[in-house]
C-alpha cells in the first residue's frame, strides 16, 4: 500500500498551539484555586488569552439524594453546600418546602430566622475577605477576620450545637426556642463589629499595593452580569441595584431599614468595598430585629409527617454570595419528586472566563477570590 504524506506548515495551527502560547494548569488545590477547581488558562506569556473551568471533583449527587429522602431528611444536606453559610442554605429549603405546604413561619421564627441568616452573612464575608486578603498578599486581615467570625460561630454554637454546618431550622419554624442572652450577645458583637470594620479599612482601603492588586482587574459590567446571570455582590459592584431582600422581602426584611451598596466599576475593588458595606448593613439588621423579638411559637402547625399536595415551587433568597434557589416538585408523598438547586457560586463562575482575558496570571488567584466561590455548591 502506498502512503501519502503532505509537508509543509498546513493544518498546524489547529492541532498544535502557536509558539507563545502555552497552557497552564491552575488547581484543582486549595493554594490555587480556593477548592477543588481546576482552570486550564491559556497563556501568551504572562497574559491570560483564555480559561476553562473544570468542576466536578467534589459532585456528592446532593440534588438525587433528595428523592430518596424525606422533606425533613433532606434538610441537613442543604448545610453542607455552601458550607460557610449554610444557614442561609437552610432558610431557602425551609421556606420552599413551607410555600409547597401553604404554610408560614410564625412571627418570632421569621425574626430569630432573619437575625441568624445575617449573622451567618457576616460570618461568609469575614472568611471571604481574610482568605481574599491572603490571596493577593496581605496576612493580618485574616487573623482580624477570624477573631471577629469566632464570635459568630460561638453564638451558633450556643443555639443549636453546631459551628460549620449549622442546622439552625426546620420547616415551618425554629429547630430549637432562643437561649438566655441571646439577644445580648447578639448586640454586643454587633455594636463591637461596627467599630471593628474600620480597623479592615485602615488596613486595606487606602493601601497602595491593595488597590493596584484590585482596581481595573476582573471588570464586569452590568450587562455582562445581567446577561451571564450573575447575583450577589459582584452584580451590585457593577451597578445593579438588585437585593431580594428588597425586592421579594422573606424571613422578617420587610420590617427593617437598609442599604443596598453598589459600585461603578465593576472592578475587584468594588466587589471589595460592597462587602465592607454589606456587612456593616447587616450588622445594623440584627441591632434592630434584637430590639423587638415577638414572643409566641416558634413552630407551625404542620403535623410531624410532611405530605405537601403536588405541585412544584421555585424560592430564592439573597445568600452571601449571590441568589440560592430551590425548585421542589411535589407528587403528594413524604418524599420530595424532584429538588432542583439555583446555586450562586454555580452561575457566578461563568464570568469567570471574561473576567480573566487580558490579565496576568498574577491576577487570576484574585479574580478567582473575588467571586467568592465554594466548590460544595459548585458541584453539589
Amino acid at each position: 500500500m502506498s502512503e501519502t504524506r503532505t509537508t509543509g506548515p498546513a493544518n498546524v495551527e489547529s492541532t498544535v498551539l502557536g509558539a507563545d502560547e502555552i497552557i497552564l494548569n491552575m488547581g484543582p488545590q486549595h493554594p490555587s484555586t480556593h477548592g477543588v477547581l481546576r482552570v486550564k488558562l491559556r497563556l501568551d506569556g504572562e497574559k491570560v488569552v483564555g480559561s476553562e473551568c473544570i468542576i466536578g471533583y467534589l459532585h456528592r449527587g446532593v440534588e438525587k439524594i433528595a428523592e430518596h429522602r424525606t422533606y425533613q431528611q433532606f434538610a441537613p444536606y442543604v448545610d453542607r453546600m455552601d458550607y460557610v453559610a449554610a444557614v442561609s442554605n437552610g432558610l431557602c429549603y425551609c421556606e420552599a418546602v413551607e410555600k409547597l405546604l401553604v404554610a408560614e413561619a410564625p412571627p418570632r421564627a421569621r425574626v430569630v430566622r432573619t437575625i441568624l441568616t445575617e449573622l451567618q452573612r457576616i460570618a461568609s464575608h469575614l472568611l471571604w475577605l481574610g482568605t481574599h486578603a491572603i490571596d493577593i498578599g496581605a496576612l493580618t486581615p485574616l487573623f482580624y477576620c477570624l477573631r471577629e467570625r469566632e464570635e459568630i460561630l460561638k453564638i451558633f454554637e450556643k443555639y443549636c450545637g453546631a459551628r460549620l454546618t449549622t442546622h439552625a431550622f426546620r420547616i415551618g419554624g425554629l429547630q430549637y426556642e432562643t437561649y438566655d442572652g441571646l439577644e445580648e450577645e447578639v448586640r454586643r458583637f454587633c455594636k463591637d463589629f461596627t467599630t471593628n470594620v474600620d480597623e479592615y479599612d485602615t488596613l486595606l482601603t487606602e493601601n497602595r499595593i491593595w488597590i493596584a492588586r484590585t482596581k481595573g482587574i476582573g471588570v464586569l459590567t452590568a450587562q455582562q452580569c445581567i446577561d451571564l446571570g450573575v447575583s450577589g455582590p459582584p452584580l451590585r459592584a457593577s451597578g445593579v441595584k438588585w437585593d431580594i431582600r428588597k425586592a421579594m422581602p422573606y424571613a422578617a426584611y420587610d420590617q427593617y431599614k437598609f442599604e443596598i451598596p453598589t459600585g461603578k466599576n465593576g472592578d475587584t475593588y468594588d466587589r471589595y468595598l460592597v462587602r465592607m458595606q454589606e456587612m456593616r448593613q447587616s450588622a445594623s439588621i440584627c441591632l434592630q430585629a434584637v430590639e423587638n423579638i415577638p414572643v409566641g411559637a416558634i413552630m407551625a402547625r404542620i403535623g410531624k409527617v410532611l405530605k405537601p399536595p403536588p405541585g412544584e415551587v421555585y424560592h430564592s433568597i439573597e445568600a452571601p454570595k449571590g441568589e440560592i434557589g430551590y425548585y421542589v416538585v411535589s407528587d403528594g408523598t413524604t418524599q420530595p419528586y424532584r429538588v432542583r438547586v439555583r446555586p450562586p457560586s454555580f452561575i457566578n463562575l461563568q464570568a469567570f472566563d471574561a473576567m480573566v482575558r487580558g490579565h496576568l496570571v498574577a491576577d487570576v488567584v484574585a479574580i478567582i477570590g473575588t467571586l467568592d466561590i465554594v466548590l460544595g455548591e459548585v458541584d453539589r
